[in-house]
């Protein structure tokens, strides 16, 4: 039976060679090496293998590297044709001149947003498009479709009730999805003679895919997790050499809930100490340093709920050189750029165990000639400590270190490189070193490295930014190509660089991980300032006026006395602990969470809760930590402030009565409650108008900012009109009227002194 079924797999499993690299591609199944095919047969995936194993031997020089191509978030868009059109341009002449090994795709292969943003799924017509392009780059670039491994991201999961339905458009128009790569879970083993570089990419989105805003957070499950474990340690028994791991995803971290469990993708890939984590998602808005590096730390607060610099631990630890010293657990974590705006693509590079890339800009059209430094490596964003280790304790390969490293990529063929090293010491650039580099010749070659001798010990230094790296490549056509300047460390330092508050608020903050006490905080701090003044007012003998206050001057007495003057509008003060109650304690709204379908779901705030679609019929909670998008914003910015400006008004009013008395003489007393009017009214109508409303200032203010707070919310309650097909008057009363009435009452009953 053994015999039979591997007969039958060798006659599915066959190959084709690119013109460019991969001469040999093998199909694993448990572990075990199937065949050994012709070059010239046609590939065929086993769909059905449990791990989904792939190994490709890569032909031809150099030997010593291997690079691959990633691209990120391409949110082809049926109102922007224009992201297709120029991935169709730009794209396949591209990788025919880069020739990678593999083409990663990491996630938000199509929009599926509406043309006014708010309302998102699937739409065909994008897929559709999708699966035309990827067929025409893949044929421009002349590589194997086998090589390319497209993953899905959120926006490729929005109302996607369940993988492999009929709103899946992911498994019927993507490449992994037509290959038939359905495991969560895949890897490919890139291998050139000796070296063996593995890379694991995971499907982490949601199994319900939620429409947005609230789908946003890479969800991954402790069966994948096990899963993403098994696959990174397939060589640990195996290879007698260091294998180089990579692993590519969607979501950054920052961005990936725990398990149920509580394990997180964090602890696996420390356990296995990756070269590089690869993703996308976040896109170049919020800057260009997205990059975090990772080590195992024991601190409490960081890293469990944020970073605060892309290095973890200063490069001035101490070296342990010492046998049986505990390996370094740590890993880069890379994000790239995105193809929506930026039009970006990644050349990622393994040169003998040393990982670079260079992220190339499309924006301003194609390019003749592309630079990847290979080695020395740029101290900012890819020295390791392990690297230092080996280093220091002179345990790394001396020939890796031998030489300055580039490979350059071009239309036209290069008469020249030049490499140049800078001193920045003097306080200026001084040229310390140019030479020209010459090409590594093989009989046949998959792209030109070139290399110049140095003596590497020259350079050593404590400084990890002292000396900087420059690359010139000139083409038969005279035309010149520069690398950025680059610092490098030869003993493996880490230049200090720090995140934008923009960067550190997307890279270094582990939401998952902050949304419950930055939800709890917020309500215990609005349940403090609605009971503890209510409290005092009833059970403290002491009284807290504006009248007292103005009196006997503090800051107690004054917190105290503006707080208490909102305890005086007992519907308002009623009215909004009622709506915190209610924000815990029952649903927010309710609406549909899946593209076209008559089950809805109701949101609170620990998630959604719909049905299964299992076929269980329980209801399940899905989408938490992502509703913060939608809880969060509503409790700081609109219910919040709400309230503060609510107290405000109050408190206006109590100091302004205070004011009037003590400037008309009248007493409190003097109050026409027969007639219900006010001391104001009554002393207008005596001619003097030094006390008309048009000086209340302050008020006009506060009546400014409940526009603001009821515009705010307006437009919240009409994104999720839209992102739900809500009506606001059936779906969520509570959630959309609530706050705009007790604003209104409030304003209304401080009208009057």
């Amino acid at each position: 039976m053994d015999i039979l079924i591997l007969v039958m797999l060798l006659c599915l499993t066959t190959t084709s060679a690119s013109s460019g690299h991969a001469a040999r591609i093998i199909e694993e199944a448990g572990g075990q090496d199937l065949s050994s095919f012709s070059s010239s047969s046609k590939l065929h995936w086993n769909s059905n293998s449990r791990n989904n194993r792939r190994v490709i031997d890569v032909k031809g020089g150099p030997e010593s590297v291997v690079w691959v191509v990633q691209l990120s978030d391409l949110h082809f868009s049926v109102h922007h044709p224009d992201r297709a059109l120029d991935f169709k341009t730009i794209v396949g002449p591209a990788l025919s001149m880069i020739k990678p090994s593999l083409v990663l795709i990491t996630g938000d292969l199509t929009d599926g947003k509406s043309k006014d943003l708010l309302t998102m799924k699937q739409n065909e017509v994008e897929w559709v498009e999708y699966q035309s392009i990827m067929e025409d780059v893949i044929k421009r670039s002349g590589l194997e479709k086998s090589i390319f491994f497209d993953l899905r991201g959120n926006h490729d999961n929005f109302g996607v009730p369940a993988v492999g339905g009929s709103f899946d458009f992911f498994s019927n128009y993507s490449i992994n999805g037509k290959l038939g790569r359905s495991q969560n879970v895949n890897s490919v083993t890139v291998q050139n003679g000796e070296q063996k570089h593995l890379f694991v990419s995971f499907d982490s989105t949601m199994p319900v895919g939620l429409r947005g805003p609230t789908n946003l957070f890479g969800h991954p499950t402790d069966q994948l997790l096990a899963e993403l474990d098994l696959e990174l340690s397939q060589w640990n028994s195996q290879s007698t050499t260091p294998v180089t791991k990579i692993s590519f995803g969607h979501f950054p971290l920052s961005f990936s809930a725990p398990s149920s469990s509580g394990k997180s993708l964090k602890d696996i890939f420390l356990k296995h100490s990756l070269s590089a984590y690869l993703c996308g998602h976040l896109h170049t808005g919020f800057g260009k340093n997205l990059k975090r590096h990772h080590q195992s730390s024991h601190h409490f607060l960081s890293p469990k709920f944020f970073q605060l610099n892309i290095h973890q631990i200063s490069s001035g630890s101490d070296v342990n050189c010492s046998f049986g010293a505990p390996q370094i657990e740590e890993f880069w974590e890379w994000e790239m750029g995105d193809w929506r705006k930026s039009r970006a693509m990644r050349i990622l590079a393994i040169d003998r165990g040393h990982v670079s890339y260079v992220d190339i800009d499309f924006k301003s059209g194609t390019k003749k000639t592309i630079i990847l430094p290979t080695f020395p490596l740029d101290s900012r964003f890819m020295s390791t400590f392990s690297s230092r280790r080996k280093y220091e304790c002179q345990v790394m390969l001396p020939s890796s270190y031998d030489s300055v490293r580039a490979l350059v990529f071009s239309v036209s063929p290069i008469v020249s490189v030049m490499t140049r090293i800078y001193d920045t010491r003097p306080g200026n650039l001084s040229l310390v070193m140019e030479t020209s580099m010459m090409k590594l010749v093989d009989s046949t070659s998959r792209g030109d490295l070139y290399a110049a001798p140095w003596n590497y010990k020259a350079f050593e230094d404590p400084s990890p930014d002292r000396y900087w790296l420059q690359i010139e490549a000139t083409d038969i056509l005279g035309r010149s190509t520069l690398t950025d300047l680059r610092p490098f460390s030869v003993n493996g330092l880490t230049a200090k660089i720090s995140w934008t508050w923009k960067e550190f608020f997307v890279m270094g903050c582990q939401w998952a991980a902050l949304y419950y006490p930055i939800f709890w905080l917020a309500l215990y701090f609005m349940f403090s300032i609605l009971l503890i003044p209510k409290a005092l007012l009833i059970f403290s003998k002491k009284q807290y006026t504006c009248k007292n206050f103005i009196a006997n001057k503090g800051f107690l007495n004054g917190t105290v006395c503006v707080l208490q003057e909102m305890c005086r509008l007992p519907i308002v003060w009623y009215g909004m602990l009622g709506y915190l109650l209610h924000l815990i304690l029952f649903p927010w709204f309710i609406g549909q969470v899946v593209t076209d379908g008559e089950d809805r779901g109701y949101m609170t705030y620990m998630g959604w809760v719909v049905k299964s679609y299992e076929g269980s019929g329980k209801l399940d909670y899905f989408g938490s930590p992502d509703i913060m998008v939608v809880v969060l914003p509503h409790l700081l910015l609109v219910v919040l402030p709400a309230i503060l400006v609510t107290i405000a008004l109050a408190a206006e009013r109590g100091f302004y009565r205070e004011h009037f008395l003590s400037c008309s003489g009248k007493k409190e007393d003097d109050y026409d409650r027969e007639k219900n009017r006010s001391l104001l009214y009554d002393y207008r109508r005596s001619g003097n108008s030094k006390f008309h409303f048009g000086e209340r200032w302050i008020r006009k203010v506060l009546l400014v900012v409940c526009l603001v707070i009821c515009w705010k919310h307006f437009k919240n309650c009409r994104a999720l009109v839209k992102a739900y097909g809500m009506n606001p008057l059936i779906h969520f009363p509570g959630y959309s009227l609530s706050v705009p009435v007790l604003l209104a009452y409030a304003v209304f009953k401080t009208r009057n002194i």
